[in-house]
């Protein structure tokens, strides 16, 4: 039985769309059509039905389905146990929000290049929503992000977490004194992406804060965040873990505020699947990078994941 068709099967299945099961596979739909279709011939039934929209598992498929993703997953098994890592070839996809692209996102690249020398990365940096979406649709491998992935075949893997604090330039003379809620809203906020949990925050701290008029601009770059607020826009909250040259020179300056701000949760979430292996390594991998990372600058930069790391099967 071809394993390539087999693979095709539990992809369709998963992803209910030829055309993203051909994104998938990097393939043509005609393509995975075709594989289906020899399949479906060989078994003798038909596993699945077309839709307008998406295709279903029919009764065989739905009994059929869990004995090809064992044979998958023996023969995945087989391979990590019995080959050489540094001959593994092909392409995994990552994705990160950029909390981890400017910090040990690198580290964890160069760990990657030295574990698996021939396997090409297709990096995407996006926000947490975004690649929840690319992560549950397949077009991504292994995310790096703030927010847990539910789902029943998702894995998250806690990584640790960023502490966040306010900051703004020096210029502001804002440093040497307590501010609270009110005195913040004096200036611009510059906060993450709209609806991501450091701006759901700030909403429900100036919300709770009583009749204070604030002003929250919302950036998808942290990087744009963190040049805007050295040059004297406004206030915000930011790990300080993005901003280490910045605060170094002086160009930026920690604030002292009356309330407390919840540290960035840092995730690794894949599919478990019958391709998994890469994913899981690479998430191990960036435990490690983590954990070197936490050591290095201390805890109010970064938190140390948990000793026993939590595996959360959504």
């Amino acid at each position: 039985m071809n394993l390539r068709f087999l693979e095709t099967f539990v992809w369709l299945a998963r992803l209910r769309s030829f055309r993203l099961t051909a994104e998938r596979l990097h393939a043509t739909q005609a393509a995975i059509s075709s594989r289906i279709s020899a399949l479906e011939q060989e078994l003798g039934v038909r596993l699945f039905e077309r839709g307008p929209k998406e295709v279903t598992l029919t009764q065989d498929g739905t009994k059929a389905l869990p004995f090809a993703e064992q044979i998958l997953k023996l023969n995945q098994a087989m391979l990590a146990s019995v080959s050489d890592r540094s001959k593994v070839s092909g392409l995994v996809r990552i994705g990160a929000i950029e909390s981890v692209l400017h910090t040990w996102l690198p580290e964890l690249l160069t760990r990657i290049r030295e574990e698996y020398p021939n396997l090409a990365i297709e990096l995407t940096g996006e926000t947490s929503s975004y690649l929840t979406t690319q992560l549950l649709n397949g077009q991504v491998d292994v995310s790096f992000q703030m927010t847990r992935v539910g789902g029943s075949d998702m894995v998250n893997l806690a990584l640790g977490s960023l502490p966040m604090r306010w900051m703004a330039s020096p210029n502001l003379n804002l440093a040497a004194q307590t501010l609270t809620e009110a005195e913040l809203a004096a200036f611009p906020i510059v906060s993450f992406a709209r609806h991501s949990p450091p701006h759901e925050f700030l909403e429900r701290l100036f919300d709770a804060s009583g009749e204070v008029e604030v002003q929250i601009n919302c950036l998808t770059s942290v990087a744009a965040m963190v040049r805007i607020v050295a040059n004297g826009f406004g206030v915000a909250v930011l790990p300080p873990a993005l901003a280490l040259r910045e605060l170094d020179e002086g160009q930026l300056q920690l604030l002292q505020v009356t309330h407390r701000i919840p540290s960035l949760p840092l995730f690794a979430a894949y599919r478990r699947s019958v391709e998994s292996l890469i994913p899981e390594s690479i998430s191990r991998l960036a435990l490690n990078v983590m954990l070197e990372f936490s050591l290095k600058h201390g805890p109010e930069i970064a938190l140390l994941p948990p000793t026993d790391p939590e595996i959360i099967h959504e």
